[in-house]
C-alpha cells in the first residue's frame, strides 16, 4: 500500500505519521492499530490497545525480541 499524503506529525512538525498494523490474539489483522512519526528524534506514537488510546509510549528497538513458536 502506498501513501502519498501522509499526515505531518503535530509534535515535531517535520516527520510524517505512518500507520502500523498488527494481529489480534485470534490471528485477525488489525489495520491502523498505531501511528508513529518517522522522525527518529521525535518518537511520537499513538496506539489503540484493548479499546484504550495510548500516546507517546516508549519505543524499543526489538533487537532482543524472541519470536513465538507456533
Amino acid at each position: 500500500m502506498e501513501f502519498s499524503n501522509l499526515p505531518k506529525c503535530q509534535k515535531c512538525k517535520t516527520g510524517d505519521l505512518v500507520p502500523l498494523s498488527d494481529f489480534g490474539s485470534q490471528g485477525a489483522a488489525i489495520h491502523y492499530k498505531a501511528w508513529a512519526c518517522v522522525n527518529p528524534d521525535c518518537g511520537f506514537n499513538i496506539k489503540i490497545r484493548n479499546g484504550d488510546l495510548y500516546v507517546d509510549e516508549p519505543i524499543t528497538s526489538g533487537v532482543m525480541h524472541t519470536p513465538r513458536v507456533r
